[in-house]
């Protein structure tokens, strides 16, 4: 007899904790939206007590996306509970996740309480939920390095209370995967109404055994797996969805008994979106979902793909959304074809949507000539980078350097309807440019991290900035692409720009300060 596994997301509030991965309002609807044509059985999209915009954005979601059961997140605080439900009510299927810590060294040094006091709040706290919905998660914070008694404990006084899930973290990444199995079969074992509740695992991928940990407790009773899309997270990230997913269909042989209802053809698209959105790329020899997962340089290997693709790939790429023969599209490809490779990277465009997409198509095939999928997906991400008002736009760029030259821009910025000018110098040109910018703008933003990527090869390739921008303690991500770097890393800038500017007319940007 076949058994499902529930695939629990947390892109959007655990992997929202990913350094840098700051997401506004627009930005977590979209990635909710899609993650509900993924399939996903549960959506964790955020904290809500954490801010005035992080409560907007759930509650948004919770309004705007169906199918999947819509979670948020409370310590085991009263109002952080009422903060949720006010948040969540609206979904068609809410649930309330509250969690605590049940290590001697949570407890010593972070909560500074004694053990009964902690089981009786979680207790409290579960009971206290159950007034609003039947469906309440209790975590125990860092179970991975309680004492297994006390933590049997809880989870029976939990259940008794209402529980309806109960969810194991490896908060710090700490287990090994027979040590986990272990840990979930003696759970399974030992507590007596255990029965009455999903049992969870949230794994952390500090060792690198994020996704090994959440296969292991599968098979030894876990039924809901918490995972995030690109394995994104705190420190060094959480259990990829990707690799979860597919490793289970893959390896039917081996894990016949266990299926999800996920959409694997919605997992590339997902994977881009989420890159695009947060700001971090995905790395080229990511499992499943790298660019380099179905590339073949060996010679051997080449031809063994050539007679059978079984010789040296066990994923095929179309199985994730993805496609290794691309059509190469020109400037005179028309309109049909470019609509078709839309069609088949899962983008749908009204008539003014896709007129307005086919400019910047063919302003980007005279520069280069080839345009592959990947260009389609920048330009894509562009549309989505851009979707907020913009205050300035970029009307024109010029800059100078050279060994024996000092680095120098000149700037020419829109603002309604009054143009501004600035020169200006740097220790290069971008940081010329950028500084024209402030003295336009009024503002001087820290700029925390730069990432600058080819989106193809070649030397007319695309060039995808991505950049991290703090200011007045509010942090963004500002994305921009050009055949000319230079350029990208202007229109980044401006990007963050424009979302600090809107940011401080809005109330709250959301917060990431949750665990476990």
């Amino acid at each position: 007899m076949t058994e499902k596994v529930m695939i629990f997301d947390s892109t959007l509030r655990d992997g929202e904790q990913t350094p840098g991965a700051r997401l506004n309002l627009e930005e977590k609807l979209k990635i909710a939206k899609q993650l509900a044509k993924l399939n996903v059985d549960i959506i964790e999209c955020g904290f809500p007590v954490s801010s005035p915009g992080e409560f907007k954005a759930v509650q948004t979601i919770a309004k705007e996306v169906k199918g999947p059961i819509i979670v948020g997140l409370a310590r085991t605080l009263q109002g952080d509970i009422d903060a949720v439900w006010e948040a969540i009510k609206y979904s068609e299927r809410p649930r309330i996740h509250t969690f605590l810590g049940s290590s001697s060294i949570h407890m010593q040094y972070k909560l500074r309480k004694d053990p009964e006091t902690l089981l009786e709040m979680g207790v409290e706290a579960v009971k206290y939920a159950k007034r609003y919905t039947e469906d309440v998660q209790y975590s125990l914070e860092d179970a991975t390095r309680s004492d297994e008694d006390y933590m049997c404990r809880v989870i029976e006084a939990v259940i008794k209370a209402g529980a309806t899930v109960i969810n194991i973290p490896d908060t710090v990444g700490y287990a090994v995967p027979e040590q986990f199995a272990t840990l979930i079969r003696n759970i399974k074992n030992r507590v007596p109404n255990i029965d009455k509740a999903v049992l969870s695992v949230h794994c952390h991928n500090d060792l690198g055994l994020a996704v090994a940990n959440s296969l292991i407790a599968v098979q030894n009773g876990a039924r809901q797996v918490e995972c995030n899309i690109n394995g994104i997270g705190e420190r060094a990230g959480n259990a990829a969805l990707e690799e979860i997913v597919t490793g289970l269909l893959i390896r039917q042989d081996y894990f016949e008994q266990y299926y999800t209802d996920v959409n694997l053809r919605e997992i590339y698209k997902t994977s881009r979106l989420v890159s695009s959105l947060t700001g971090i790329p995905v790395p080229v020899n990511k499992a499943v979902i790298g660019i380099n997962a179905f590339a073949h340089s060996s010679g051997i290997h080449q031809d063994g793909i050539l007679k059978n693709l079984s010789t040296y790939e066990i994923i095929n790429a179309e199985l994730i959304g993805g496609k290794a023969a691309q059509m190469v599209l020109t400037a005179r490809s028309g309109r049909h074809a470019v609509k078709n490779e839309l069609l088949e990277i899962g983008s749908q465009l009204d008539e003014a949507e896709f007129e307005e997409f086919y400019n910047a198509f063919l302003e980007l095939a005279d520069k280069k000539k080839e345009v592959f999928r990947e260009d389609l997906e920048a330009l894509i991400a562009d549309r989505l980078a851009f979707a907020i008002p913009p205050t300035f736009t970029l009307e024109y760029l010029q800059t100078v350097s050279g060994s024996r030259s000092i680095p120098a821009a000149v700037v020419k910025l829109k603002k309604d309807d009054t143009t501004f000018v600035e020169t200006d110098c740097g220790a290069g040109p971008i940081d010329a440019a950028y500084n024209a910018i402030d003295k336009i703008t009024g503002i001087n933003p820290r700029l925390e991290n730069y990432n600058l990527r080819g989106v193809t090869e070649g030397r007319k390739a695309l060039g995808e900035v991505s950049i991290k921008l703090t200011f007045n303690e509010k942090t963004i991500i500002g994305r921009g692409t050009s055949t000319d770097i230079i350029e990208a890393s202007v229109m980044a800038y401006l990007n963050g720009i424009n979302k600090l500017i809107l940011l401080s007319k809005v109330n709250g940007n959301g917060g990431n300060d949750a665990i476990p």
